[in-house]
């Protein structure tokens, strides 16, 4: 049996349709307990961005709600579901390792459930994979309908058949489901969803559909939220939220979002990603500079050095502009830290163009990097582009460029070296338990001893040893 349907009922309505869902599978789930004395239990991987992980934290809200408990164990699990990204060709070939796995799984236990959804169940070439191979997978859904995770569980128990349920665009955001935050004292919020930059290396446009922002009016209402429950700091969410708003009937700036946001009682740090240097303002610039809880460190991603290079991928700005970018936000905040994300061995990239990267990284001096091999992705432009780059050749640039970036975070790091900063303390090390770990405003991880009585605390620590991508502090 498949099921594909393209309508939904307006927002509050559907919310009200799944809740009672959820009732239904609830009282079948305690009945279970009655009978056995076990609960029955759910698998849980979100994979990709902070956008996934934030999807499945309320997936998983929703299977708790119904009864489930959590085990972070396959093989104990009763409903096994995986949030997949298909931003990278690495992330679709361990999906496809999992479920041949969960095929001999399935045969010793027929009574489990396995559901896949995501960026991947986007892709027609994926869902004739799963048609054609995995037949053991009960529900495939996409990104646009996460929300009816309980409805589509239902028909599958009903029908004994595979569920598909794919939309090819949005219909509803869907306000207050479930949600399980992984961290009590910070949450993501979800400010916007999908994009309108089509980037020819990219394929989230495709799979996430075209921008969408959220009301200030609920974006406050979940902030405030949030920080009656203890939450202290706050990370915005969207593909680009340098353009936040601009769809909305009363327009509202993102600057004047953050603003807003800023003056929620309760709420510490704001953080923010994914910011699109074509649509970084002065008035954004002037905005982190004077809100004293948005925290003094900025995602950027540059992709490639070369102007040349950066039109092929659709970007939209220049080597100089983004240069130049860089300057206004350092110059308005001295303090600032920068990361970035880098693309190397894109179709057609020279080692004159290479050589542009790595001029950015020793001008730009960033903090951290998310560096990426050019990952082909079918259904892009940039996967039909001649003079895509011989493997070796791209490799030999990597570890290159690696060799210009380390030592350049390592120096950033070091200026922190022998300050105190306030460190929101975020768990215990899963290597030593006397040894805590945390961030500073700046995104800096630190290391230092105390009690785990002190997680979800803002405490002062002194930064002691710097270790590159992480440092040592002593607490005062």
């Amino acid at each position: 049996m498949e099921r594909q349907r393209t309508t939904a009922l307006p927002a509050e309505a559907e919310l009200v349709r799944q809740m009672e869902y959820i009732r239904e599978i609830r009282q079948e789930n305690d009945r279970y307990f009655a009978e056995t004395g076990k609960h029955k239990k759910f698998y849980s991987l979100a994979m990709g961005c902070q956008m996934n992980a934030h999807d499945s934290e309320k997936l998983e809200g929703m299977l708790d709600e119904m009864g489930y408990e959590r085990t972070q164990e396959e093989t104990e699990a009763d409903f096994i579901i995986y949030n997949t990204c298909c931003v990278r060709e690495n992330a679709e070939l361990k999906v496809y390792g999992k479920l041949g796995w969960l095929k001999h799984y399935k045969k010793e236990n027929p009574d489990a459930v396995v559901a896949l959804c995501g960026c991947m169940m986007q892709q027609d070439t994926v869902l004739e994979t799963i048609h054609q191979k995995y037949r053991h997978v009960d529900l495939v859904f996409g990104t646009f309908n996460l929300y009816k995770l309980p409805e589509l569980m239902k028909t599958r128990e009903e029908s004994g058949c595979t569920v598909f349920d794919i939309w090819q665009e949005n219909q509803e955001v869907v306000e207050d489901l479930p949600s399980i935050r992984h961290f009590p004292y910070k949450a993501s919020v979800n400010i916007m969803f999908g994009c309108n930059n089509f980037c020819s290396y990219c394929i989230v446009p495709y799979v996430r559909g075209r921008e969408r922002s959220r009301t200030p009016e609920d974006i406050l209402a979940e902030v405030r939220k949030l920080a009656a429950d203890g939450v202290k700091e706050v990370m915005l969410l969207g593909q680009n939220v340098n353009s936040y708003g601009k769809n909305l009937e009363n327009p509202v700036s993102f600057a004047e979002l953050l603003r807003m946001v800023n003056e929620v009682e309760g709420i510490e740090r704001i953080r923010f990603m994914t910011s699109h240097p074509k649509d970084m303002s002065d008035e954004l610039i002037l905005a982190m500079k004077e809100c004293d809880k948005v925290c003094k460190n900025l995602h950027l991603p540059f992709q490639s050095g070369s102007t040349e290079i950066l039109k092929k991928m659709n970007r939209h700005y220049t080597k100089e502009g983004y240069l130049e970018l860089v300057r206004k936000v350092r110059e308005a905040m001295p303090e600032i830290t920068l990361s970035t994300d880098i693309i190397v061995g894109f179709p057609g990239e020279t080692e004159e163009d290479f050589q542009e990267t790595l001029d950015v990284i020793r001008k730009a001096r960033y903090c951290t990097a998310f560096t990426f091999i050019y990952s082909k992705r079918t259904g892009t432009p940039a996967a039909k582009m001649e003079n895509q780059v011989p493997e070796d050749v791209v490799k030999d640039r990597f570890d290159r460029m690696l060799q210009v970036l380390n030592p350049i975070v390592h120096e950033v790091t070091e200026e922190q070296v022998g300050k105190v900063l306030p460190v929101l303390v975020e768990e215990v090390s899963k290597h030593d338990e006397n040894i805590l770990t945390g961030r500073t405003e700046q995104n800096t991880l630190v290391h230092f001893s105390g009690s785990k009585d002190l997680i979800g605390q803002m405490v002062p620590v002194k930064i002691i040893e710097n270790k590159t991508f992480y440092v040592i502090g002593e607490r005062i």
